[in-house]
């Protein structure tokens, strides 16, 4: 008779656990029933604690790279889908709190999905924000993504774009992998820049945010656009 490994029970208490009071939960419980979807002939609360001394936190270990979890012993593709579909499935729940209405009526909601979106990135991206007359979401698109401390933001395909999309505004959007949000000197000047031209052309620059780890800056909350 094949006996039942000492883990089954302990993972079918998590289960009563997560059905009946989730937020009591440590977070190396949550990693560890994750897991467990992926790997459920494993004990899997020594991984979970190993991730998580690894990379620091709940949100950092969901938001790190599949190349950086394949690096931990253990973490196959399964696994780390297994972490990678709690990520997906907190920002898309986050970008339905904003995107069917104006973006400018939910900023707060905007911005907790630009933060969860953005903090964890090790590399700078910038991304622009279209919205049509209504200040409603048209198009969210990358606009370059840079070496872990650098991105440039080319003026003229931006407002190209825009008017492409037949875009009446605009938001600016970049990380700092540093986690320092405060804009740099060229942060604000591309800034000033972009709401020059795209000014002389109808087109809205609403505001430029850096997202940091420790935060975000809106420029035009600090008198800087």
């Amino acid at each position: 008779m094949l006996s039942t490994p000492d883990h089954a029970g302990h993972r079918s208490r998590l289960r009563t656990r997560l059905l009946g009071d989730a937020d009591g939960l440590a977070d190396y419980e949550l990693v560890e029933y994750l897991l467990a979807l992926a790997i459920p002939r494993r004990d899997t609360k020594p991984l979970a604690k190993a991730l998580l001394r690894e990379f620091g936190s709940f949100a950092q270990l969901i938001g790190a790279d599949p190349d950086s979890l394949r690096r931990i012993d253990g973490m196959g593709d399964g696994a780390i889908a297994a972490l990678k579909i709690v990520r997906a499935t907190s920002l898309r729940m986050l970008k339905g709190e904003f995107c069917e209405r104006p973006l400018l009526s939910s900023w707060d909601a905007l911005l907790d999905w630009l933060r969860a979106d953005m903090a964890p990135i090790e590399v700078e991206r910038v991304r622009v924000l279209y919205l049509n007359s209504r200040n409603m979401l048209i198009r969210d698109e990358v606009a370059s993504e840079g070496s872990i401390d650098q991105s440039a933001i080319y003026v003229r395909e931006v407002v190209k774009r825009a008017l492409e999309l037949g875009a009446s505004a605009i938001i600016l959007v970049h990380n700092h992998p540093s986690g320092n949000p405060e804009p740099s000197r060229q942060d604000i000047a591309i800034t000033r820049d972009i709401a020059e031209v795209a000014g002389k052309l109808g087109i809205v620059l609403h505001d430029h945010i850096i997202i940091g780890g420790s935060g975000h800056r809106s420029l035009r909350a600090m008198g800087l656009l």
